[in-house]
């Protein structure tokens, strides 16, 4: 299992995991629900206190992954496998994101 903590803003959201059956759950911290003022990280995961589960990485995460060269670079320099999309934003969407959204490795 791997997990990540999810930022907007700066502000804790909720958490990212890969389960060890290969599922992705997200899952909202309740304070960051609570507060009226803080928005939904995604439109496709809106504020709910159910656990979102995919069998794929949620498209709104990969979308703050590199394509093309830019991803192969990044893949050879952190050696990591081109196919792994969770390990790729652990490993560089802690930093320097496009948008509101960072994402930590726990």
């Amino acid at each position: 299992m791997r997990k990540a903590a999810v930022y907007s803003k700066g502000i804790f959201a909720g958490y990212l995991t890969e389960t060890n059956e290969g599922l992705y759950e997200f899952e909202y911290d309740n304070s960051y629900l609570s507060d009226k003022s803080q928005s939904a990280v995604s439109l496709t995961l809106p504020k709910s206190e159910k656990i979102y589960t995919s069998e794929k990485l949620f498209s709104f995460f990969v979308s703050l992954l590199s394509e093309g060269a830019n991803r192969e670079m990044q893949c050879k320099f952190l050696k990591i496998d081109e196919d792994d999309d969770f390990g790729l934003l652990l490993a560089t969407a802690h930093t320097d994101t496009i948008g509101a959204i960072t994402v930590k490795a726990i």
